[in-house]
C-alpha cells in the first residue's frame, strides 16, 4: 500500500485549520515493492498529529461505509476529504490505484464515494460489495507514546463499538456463540504494551525474539502470570438464564472469550481457581514446551495480541458506567482531554502480573518494571511492526521515538526495515515491504534517514493561522541534524538560549580580556570560534 494523496475539504481537527489543505504525498509512479515511510516534522501546534488523525478517521468512515460488521461507527461524521492510494489485490500483479472520498453535494448529506482507475479511466465501487472492501487497508494501526489523545480517538470509537457489540451478544444467549469480527483499526499505546510483547515473545522466532530485546538488559521471557477475575460489581446485570444455561456471577463472556480462558488454562504451567470470585490465575514458565502449547491454539504472535486485548477491554467496566457514558458524549462531540481512566490493577477483569525476563547474566532475572521507558517503547514499536507484517498495513505514528536516547533515534529506522517478520524484511522485497507508514516527530534524526521528497515540514501561518507544508529546501538523507534543525525548526545555531544570550552579549563587546574570560566558560563551537577571531581583532586594533 502507499497513500498518494489525502485533501482535507472540511475537518473539525485543529479547530478547522486543515481544511483546504491538501497534501501530494507521492505520485503513482513510486516503488510500490519498497517500505518508504514519510516524516512529518515541525513545530508544537502544527497540526501533525491533526492530520494523521484525519487519515485515520477518512479511513474509518470508509470501512464504516463499506464493511459496517468491521467498523460500527465513525468518529468524525462530517469529515470531507479525498484520498488517492495505491493497493495491492489478490490476483493481480500491479498494485490498483484508488480514490476514495466524501463531498458535501448541495445541502445533501456529504456521502462516500469509491472510485478505481483502470486503463486512465476512473471506475465507480459498489460500496456493499466484498471487492470493495478488499481495496481498503488490512489493517490501520495507530501507535502514540504518550498520553496525548489527538491520534487516539477514531481508534477508541472503533474499540468502544467492538466492545458494545462484544457486551450484548455476551448478553444474549442466541448470539453469544456468533463470530464477532474484528475491527481493522488498531491502537497500540502504552496500555497495550505488555500485550504486544508477550505476544511476541512467546510466538516470535528466534531472530524475531532476539531483535526485540537487543537493545534491552535482558535475553528472553522467563515468566509470567495472568489473572482474569469476573464477578465484577460493576458488570451489567444479565437477564435471567434458561435451564441448562451457564451464567457467571458476574461479567458475562462470548464462547470466543470462554474459549480464550480454555486455552489459556491448557498452556498454563500451573493455574488456580476462586469460585467466590469467579477468578482464574494462570502462571506460565516459558520454555519450548510452553511456546508449542500456545501455536497450537494461536497461529501468530497477532493472534494470540489480539486475545490478550480482547479480554483486556472488559477492563472498561471497572469503570463508572456514568463515567464510559460521559467520555463517550465528549469523543462524539471532541470534547475530552484525556482517554478513559485506568482502573486499579486489583479492579481489572484481566490483568498481567510478575512478568521476568532472564538477564544477560546467567542465572538473574530482571523483572519488567525495572526496564526504562525507551526499553517498553522500543519493544513495543518494534514488536508492533513484527506481528504486523502482511501487506496492505498502514502505520501511523504519533511521536514513536520521544523515549528514546540520541543513539536509539539514530538507528530506529534501519532497525524497523532490517526487522525479521513472518511477512520478510522492509528492506528487502517481500510482503512486510508493501506497507506504508506515516510517522511524527520534533527531533532530526528520523529526517536524516530520509531523502526531501519524503519529509514534510508542518507549519501555520502566522497571519492566519492555518497549517501549511513544504518540502526541505535541502537534501535531507544523510544531511548532519545541525542543518535539519536550521531547515524545519529555524535554530540557528543550535545551541541553547542561555549560552547564545552570553555570546550575543560577548560579541558586542569591545573588551578582548571580558570577551577572553567568557569563552573559557563556553563549549566547542563555531560561535566560540568567532569569539576568539573578535579578540584578536580587537588586540589588533590596540597594537601601536
Amino acid at each position: 500500500m502507499k497513500l498518494l494523496r489525502v485533501r482535507i475539504l472540511s475537518a473539525r481537527s485543529c479547530g478547522g485549520l486543515l481544511d483546504g489543505l491538501d497534501v501530494r504525498l507521492r505520485d503513482a509512479t513510486t516503488s510500490d515493492s519498497t517500505f518508504e515511510p514519510l516524516c512529518l516534522i515541525g513545530p508544537n501546534g502544527a497540526g501533525k498529529s491533526q492530520f494523521i488523525q484525519v487519515i485515520a478517521e477518512a479511513f474509518q468512515a470508509l470501512l464504516h461505509a463499506t464493511a459496517p460488521d468491521e467498523e460500527r461507527a465513525e468518529g468524525n461524521p462530517d469529515l470531507q476529504f479525498e484520498i488517492e492510494y495505491l493497493i495491492f489485490v489478490r490476483d493481480q500483479e500491479r498494485p490498483v490505484h484508488v480514490r476514495a472520498r466524501r463531498l458535501a453535494q448541495g445541502r445533501r448529506r456529504p456521502a462516500v464515494e469509491m472510485a478505481r482507475k483502470d486503463a486512465g479511466e476512473w471506475i465507480t465501487c459498489e460500496l456493499s460489495a466484498p471487492a470493495t472492501a478488499a481495496l481498503l487497508p488490512a489493517k490501520v494501526i495507530g501507535y502514540t507514546s504518550g498520553a496525548n489523545e489527538t491520534l487516539s480517538l477514531p481508534f477508541l470509537v472503533s474499540r468502544s463499538g467492538y466492545a458494545d457489540e462484544v457486551g450484548r451478544h455476551a448478553l444474549d444467549e442466541a448470539k453469544r456463540g456468533n463470530k464477532i469480527p474484528d475491527t481493522r483499526l488498531m491502537l497500540i499505546d502504552y496500555g497495550t504494551h505488555l500485550e504486544v510483547l508477550v505476544a511476541n515473545l512467546l510466538l516470535g522466532s528466534d531472530e524475531q525474539r532476539a531483535a526485540l530485546l537487543e537493545d534491552a538488559r535482558v535475553q528472553d521471557l522467563h515468566s509470567f502470570r495472568c489473572v482474569v477475575q469476573l464477578a465484577h460489581s460493576a458488570a451489567p446485570k444479565a437477564p435471567p438464564a434458561k435451564t441448562g444455561v451457564r451464567r457467571r456471577k458476574g461479567i458475562q463472556l462470548t464462547d470466543e472469550l470462554e474459549c480464550y480462558l480454555d486455552q489459556l488454562q491448557r498452556c498454563a504451567t500451573s493455574y488456580s481457581y476462586q469460585a467466590e470470585t469467579d477468578t482464574y490465575t494462570f502462571d506460565f514458565l516459558v520454555d519450548d514446551e510452553t511456546r508449542k502449547a500456545f501455536g497450537h491454539f494461536w497461529s501468530t504472535a497477532l493472534d494470540l495480541y489480539e486475545a490478550f486485548h480482547k479480554l483486556a477491554m472488559l477492563n472498561d467496566l471497572a469503570i463508572p458506567k456514568t463515567t464510559r457514558d460521559r467520555f463517550r458524549r465528549e469523543a462524539q462531540q471532541r470534547k475530552f482531554a484525556s482517554r478513559l481512566p485506568e482502573p486499579q490493577d486489583e479492579d481489572k477483569v484481566f490483568r498481567f502480573e510478575r512478568v521476568v525476563f532472564d538477564a544477560a547474566n546467567a542465572g538473574a532475572s530482571v523483572d519488567y518494571v525495572s526496564l526504562s521507558d525507551g526499553e517498553h517503547q522500543m519493544a513495543q514499536l518494534l514488536g508492533t511492526m513484527c506481528m504486523v507484517s502482511f501487506q496492505n498495513a498502514l502505520f501511523l505514528l504519533d511521536e514513536p521515538e520521544s523515549h528514546f536516547n540520541p543513539r536509539w533515534r539514530v538507528k530506529l529506522l534501519s532497525k524497523v526495515l532490517a526487522l525479521p517478520t513472518a511477512g520478510g524484511k522492509r528492506d528487502e522485497k517481500s510482503q512486510a515491504s508493501m506497507q506504508d507508514g506515516l510517522l511524527t516527530t520534533h527531533s532530526p534524526f528520523v529526517a536524516s534517514d530520509m531523502p526531501r521528497e519524503r519529509v514534510f515540514i508542518f507549519s501555520k501561518d502566522a497571519g492566519t493561522g492555518a497549517i501549511q507544508y513544504r518540502h526541505p529546501d535541502i537534501e535531507t538523507f544523510g544531511t548532519t541534524f545541525d542543518a535539519i534543525l536550521a531547515e524545519c525548526f529555524e535554530i540557528r545555531p543550535p545551541i541553547s538560549e542561555v549560552p547564545m544570550a552570553i555570546i550575543e552579549e560577548l560579541k558586542s563587546s569591545d573588551d578582548p580580556d571580558k570577551i577572553q574570560k567568557g569563552m573559557n566558560e563556553l563549549g566547542d563551537s563555531v560561535e566560540k570560534i568567532m569569539l576568539a577571531d573578535r579578540v584578536r581583532q580587537l588586540k589588533r586594533r590596540s597594537v601601536p
